[in-house]
């Protein structure tokens, strides 16, 4: 079976671990849950079901009766963290402790470089800001970037960047975008991330207000009364709006500023409203 740094859903991997062992011998669920000191010969068919959750404790017992150790141990316990976190925080402490171990081992996890590149607001300003400030140390960058971040927190994030092939320094210290595209995926990890750079923005949203002058940035919007067709045709729109606004931004190669555009759209009542 695979290794398990290529893994992400605990439930995957006993499920997997079990059909591995039961192809090469008599393996039964029942001793499988007996050999993790459970009383009920098929809870771990019910975990790997998604029936039944593994404690703390208990995930530490299962990796043991599947023979882990050290690394794989702990990346187990942490898939286990991350399955059962009541909230970002938690979810996204026990995905980057997975990113870790991966990287401790020379691995990389499904979504790994998706989760890291937009859990923190310099990596998609660097981004476009590096190529449009050839020659300039990290300290130049640290200096354009608002708010202002540290040279080392630069230096950290156009390692990150190039490592991720999202850009490619030439010989001279410049750098340029690769064709590469970051998209959120599929995949649970990268929108917990979004979400937090969401966030991110959203708090600098509210400071350009006061400190960026009205000339140079754009606040409107709209309250309105809507059908749930209707929200789905906006939503439609602003994706296509989004892509508007990305050809406009990409006909041109210079780039003198690099700005962020929130596209925000929420409901302010609750759907009980005309419930009388």
């Amino acid at each position: 079976m695979k290794d398990i740094l290529e893994y992400t859903d605990y439930r995957q991997y006993i499920a997997d671990y079990y059909a591995d062992r039961k192809a090469k011998t008599a393996f039964s669920w029942q001793e499988f849950a007996k050999t993790a000191g459970f009383s009920s010969p098929v809870y771990l068919k019910y975990v790997s079901e998604g029936r039944f959750n593994l404690s703390a404790e208990a995930a530490v017992r299962t990796a043991q009766a599947m023979h882990l150790a050290d690394y794989e141990r702990e990346f187990f316990v942490e898939m286990v963290k991350f399955d059962h976190a009541k909230n970002d925080d938690e979810k996204r402490a026990a995905f980057s402790k997975m990113v870790s171990i991966a990287e401790s081992r020379k691995a990389k996890i499904v979504d790994g470089e998706s989760f890291r590149f937009f859990e923190d607001w310099k990596n998609p300003v660097l981004r476009e800001l590096a190529p449009a400030m050839p020659g300039a140390k990290p300290l130049a960058m640290a200096h354009a970037c608002r708010p202002e971040v540290s040279a080392a927190e630069v230096s950290d994030a156009l390692s990150f960047l190039v490592k991720a092939d999202l850009l490619k320094k030439d010989k001279d210290g410049n750098y340029a975008q690769t064709d590469k595209v970051v998209t959120t995926g599929p995949m649970e990890f990268t929108p917990l991330a979004v979400r937090g750079l969401h966030r991110q923005m959203g708090e600098f949203a509210l400071d350009a207000i006061e400190n960026v002058p009205q000339d140079e940035r754009h606040f409107s919007g709209l309250t309105l009364g809507i059908t749930r067709e209707a929200y789905e045709k906006i939503v439609q729109r602003i994706a296509e709006f989004r892509k508007d606004i990305i050809a406009i931004a990409t006909s041109e190669t210079a780039t003198e500023e690099v700005y962020r555009l929130n596209v925000q759209f929420f409901p302010m009542t609750k759907k009980s409203v005309n419930k009388g």
